[in-house]
């Protein structure tokens, strides 16, 4: 069994790697190739925070794995990052564990490349002004997965928190060398935005949709939980064409789809499907310049599991 850190992977997994091995978890979860139960989520109340287990299993590839990861947005005040997590990935043939992997930024390179491949697939391929939503432990892979997607000009860059924002865009016009302007209300973020993600915890709208251009793609990445909520209802109401990276995951966890349909906004109708079957051909992508496309993602444990597969079988191979 091998350890693999957060450093061996930035040595050898960067975030196109990352977008192209979720697609094919995408793939392979579209055509029912892997055993994916819903996660487990355990509360800790005395500390404001979440435990959650994902585990898998996917038959084609031999491989099963498990994730854990603890979320306590307090551990910021303490300095501490906000997501802490393990990725144990286990022999399918044997049972035996292979290795264990930094399974916090792994989960940060992994979210990210969500949001990257589904930009890659649904916005609109001259998108030239980005916004991001959260500046917290998913800000950075966030920020990155938007430019590795699409060849941006501009990305604004909105949190609760100004002085962290401020700092924030700081560190990544100089670390990616583009132009970041650090928002003091969520309209500057999102007016003529073509892509926008959001990365938070919060229970309420992050933004308006009226503030929002026909034509943008959103990435709904923060919410995962029923009480969650950073989508405006008038949006997920009123989008042209609204995907999941797993439908059954998303109806189950996510405020920003539970809430609108308990409240009748919505149906399921109103749903296209998981972006994995576009990338199969099972169901339509974006149509034209026009479409308002929404992604949901609350992250599934088949992209964990072939992404800790390949960065394994690269340390080997080093």
């Amino acid at each position: 069994m091998i350890n693999i850190s957060k450093e061996k992977i930035k040595e050898i997994f960067n975030m196109k790697d990352a977008i192209e091995s979720n697609k094919e978890a995408f793939i392979l979860h579209s055509k029912n190739e892997g055993i994916i139960p819903l996660r487990t989520n355990i509360d800790i109340p005395k500390f404001k925070g979440q435990s959650l287990f994902m585990p898998g299993y996917i038959e084609s590839l031999d491989i099963s794995g498990i994730k854990i990861v603890s979320v306590f947005p307090e551990n910021i005040k303490l300095e501490k990052n906000s997501i802490n997590s393990t990725m144990i990935l286990l022999s399918g043939k044997t049972g035996e564990v292979l290795s264990t992997l930094d399974g916090t930024y792994l989960t940060q390179i992994r979210t990210g490349a969500v949001a990257g491949a589904a930009t890659e697939i649904l916005s609109n391929k001259d998108s030239k002004i980005g916004a991001l939503f959260g500046t917290g432990g998913q800000g950075e892979c966030q920020f990155e997965a938007m430019l590795t997607a699409r060849n941006l000009e501009e990305i604004r860059v909105f949190d609760i928190d100004e002085e962290r924002c401020n700092s924030f865009c700081l560190e990544m016009a100089k670390k990616f060398s583009i132009k970041v302007k650090s928002c003091k209300t969520p309209k500057e973020a999102v007016e003529n935005a073509d892509i926008i993600t959001t990365a938070t915890t919060s229970k309420k709208p992050v933004f308006d949709f009226k503030d929002i251009k026909k034509g943008a793609h959103i990435n709904a990445i923060g919410s995962y939980t029923p009480e969650m909520q950073e989508i405006d209802e008038n949006l997920i109401k009123n989008a042209d064409k609204i995907y999941f990276d797993s439908k059954s995951a998303v109806l189950s966890e996510s405020g920003d789809i539970i809430i609108p349909l308990k409240k009748h906004i919505i149906s399921e109708h109103d749903f296209k499907g998981d972006i994995g079957e576009v990338l199969i051909d099972k169901i339509e992508g974006r149509k034209n310049k026009e479409e308002i496309t929404l992604f949901k993602s609350v992250g599934i444990s088949i992209l964990d599991i072939v992404m800790a597969k390949k960065i394994y079988e690269k340390t080997l191979k080093k």
